[in-house]
């Protein structure tokens, strides 16, 4: 007889599965010649019937031990009642732990931000990436689904109902709502007005942190100097102005450029860690690019922006490095580098299916992520780290869904990378969006488990072609028809990485969404954020977790166990994610159990005790023929 996991592999349903069956065991169910040869032996009467019994009840033991080992990463389960409560009651368990966890002030903070990404990214996401793993699809959580806390963003700008990036970065990280293709500055801030930028501009996070004397961090697979990650440094007038051939003649003389105002000014000289792309920025119009040998960078003022980041580090006398491939990024030791520059691309870096993995190429967003931490982590009084994955929007802009979601799950392994190096106790994590786009999943029914990128199963009841499930409101995917109507996708792959969805207005680029976007939330102070609030909320929430805020009465006295106050320890070793389905014991559970053997893990304290039993049939049969 079989018991059934209720639950992916688990050390409780595997000591259940045992243990019921060896309760139900007897000798009758033990009926081997084996058995039958021992219970004729000299040694049946007596104290050997004693001996034949617990023998039998051994074997019973083991025999059921190996029928219930799990077999698979992801076994099958039955999702009946039993089911949907139990996993109710574990999340339910897990959110309440997670708010006690809440309370205290968060040392550290890192900020995800996923450019573009709204809910039906997310949703479409998260099955592309639970199918890869072996999953349906659907019921599988990436690693920010699980953090217990979550808020819808409004998105809009000042003068936009349909939000830019640049302005929702404004509002995202330095509170303040912006007018469209403006960075940090205020309403009074207007594109392309030079002067108006000087009393329109905002103070950002970045220099929160670093008042407080905290390590500060930016990490992206967009330009370093692009519309989200300047932000927290630039103060400007207009998001394009990414260098001085950019900025109109008349302002040359009152307005620097973007990867100006990062190498010279506060906060972006001060600034540890800056990885991301966009050399063409930094370089003059006379030098060649040291990757795409063919491109010039794009400066016309001849100033080489890379030789003075690094002169002015080393004038300072810090510990700094810059690199500009992975072999380079591979060689950096954290334990010595106090500042890093990493500008790996001639302009943004490549989608991470197109990523050259080898020395020449460049690091990963997740190995970014994790040196980055490494480098900032050193710091006592903690540190501020934004990540974007700023290549989820321009797949989108393209219509080219698969891209975009393969995008996502490169998201969600970092995310899973910087928890594995970092500890909920004393780090705040937030993860949200800038803006949606105008891309929806859907279909007539469309079955469980079935490929997210692919056709639905059901044709049009208009025009009898086939569609798929992700689609897009406009963009370059309307150029997909032909004179008598949309074109025919029978015998098309869709699930190629290069598909172009199609859309129902054509565009040359697809637009952004207006609809609100999700922020999820793990750690100290995570349990700011909930309910619908403005964009603008949460670099304001943070600053209150962080005690980096204008107000921080309410950090004069933090408690004793608070993670703030605590002397700074040594890094927490990573932490393993438990299977999708499992369900995490309760406190009561881990009392109970504390000195079970099973508790050791499914592997080895089934196969300890597996071994132990052979051992001792075989140490059994060896007494009986000497005897």
């Amino acid at each position: 007889m079989r018991f059934e996991f209720l639950h992916s592999s688990g050390i409780s349903s595997l000591r259940i599965c045992v243990l019921r069956e060896a309760t139900r065991a007897s000798p009758k169910h033990l009926t081997s010649s084996a058995m039958k040869r021992m219970s004729r032996s000299p040694i049946s009467g007596g104290g050997g019937e004693a001996l034949l019994v617990m023998m039998r009840k051994m074997t019973a033991v083991m025999v059921m031990t190996l029928e219930c080992l799990p077999r698979s990463p992801v076994a099958a389960r039955v999702e009946d009642r039993a089911y949907w409560y139990a996993q109710a009651k574990s999340h339910l368990e897990d959110i309440l732990a997670a708010r006690r966890a809440s309370n205290g002030y968060a040392k550290n903070v890192i900020l995800f931000v996923g450019d573009g990404m709204g809910v039906s990214t997310v949703t479409a996401g998260r099955i592309l990436k639970g199918q890869r793993e072996g999953y349906i699809g659907e019921e599988y959580r990436l690693s920010f689904e699980k953090f217990p806390y979550v808020a819808l963003a409004k998105t809009y700008n000042i003068d936009a109902q349909i939000g830019d990036s640049s302005a929702c970065a404004t509002a995202l990280l330095c509170g303040v709502k912006a007018n469209v293709n403006t960075l940090g500055l205020d309403h009074t801030g207007k594109f392309e007005d030079c002067m108006s930028s000087y009393t329109a501009g905002v103070t950002s996070i970045v220099d929160w942190a670093q008042k407080h004397g905290k390590s500060t961090g930016i990490v992206t697979n967009t330009r370093i100097t692009h519309g989200t990650p300047s932000a927290l440094y630039a103060r400007s007038p207009s998001r394009y102005w990414e260098d001085d051939a950019k900025v109109p003649a008349h302002s040359h003389a009152s307005c620097k450029d973007i990867a100006r105002q990062l190498v010279e000014n506060e906060p972006g000289k001060n600034i540890n860690v800056l990885m991301g792309g966009g050399r063409r920025h930094w370089i003059p119009t006379t030098v060649y690019d040291r990757e795409e040998r063919n491109q010039r960078g794009r400066r016309t003022d001849g100033r080489n922006l890379l030789d003075e980041w690094v002169h002015d580090k080393k004038t300072r006398d810090l510990n700094a490095e810059y690199v500009w491939n992975k072999a380079q990024f591979d060689k950096v030791d954290p334990r010595h580098t106090d500042y890093l520059l990493g500008v790996f691309g001639y302009s943004h870096l490549d989608f991470e299916v197109d990523r050259n993995k080898g020395p020449t190429g460049d690091p990963s967003l997740a190995e970014m992520t994790v040196k980055a931490i490494q480098i900032l982590r050193k710091n006592p009084h903690g540190f501020f780290l934004m990540v974007e994955a700023g290549r989820i929007d321009h797949a989108h802009h393209h219509n080219n869904g698969r891209r975009a979601l393969e995008e996502i799950a490169a998201l969600d392994d970092t995310v899973q990378s910087a928890l594995n190096i970092t500890s909920p106790k004393d780090t705040l994590f937030v993860l949200t969006a800038d803006h949606s786009h105008v891309f929806t999943l859907g279909g007539d029914n469309t079955p469980r488990g079935h490929p997210v990128t692919g056709l639905d199963t059901e044709i049009s009841d208009l025009d009898g072609k086939p569609y798929t499930t992700l689609l897009y409101g406009n963009g370059p995917g309307y150029a997909h028809t032909t004179p008598t109507g949309r074109q025919d996708l029978t015998g098309f792959n869709t699930q190629d990485i290069n598909f172009v969805q199609q859309a129902a207005v054509p565009r040359k680029y697809e637009t952004h969404g207006g609809e609100d976007v999700p922020v999820y939330a793990l750690g100290p102070g995570a349990h700011l954020f909930s309910g619908t609030v403005e964009q603008t909320y949460i670099a304001h929430a943070i600053a209150h977790a962080a005690c980096i805020a204008e107000d921080n009465s309410h950090c004069e006295k933090p408690p004793s166990d608070d993670a703030c106050a605590a002397a700074p320890g040594p890094v927490p070793a990573p932490t393993s994610r438990l299977p999708l389905g499992h369900v995490t014991p309760t406190q009561e559970d881990l009392k109970k159990h504390t000195r079970d053997p099973w508790a050791l893990s499914a592997g080895t304290g089934a196969w300890a005790w597996t071994t132990y039993f052979i051992l001792s049939l075989l140490l059994l049969s060896v007494v009986l023929v000497l005897r």
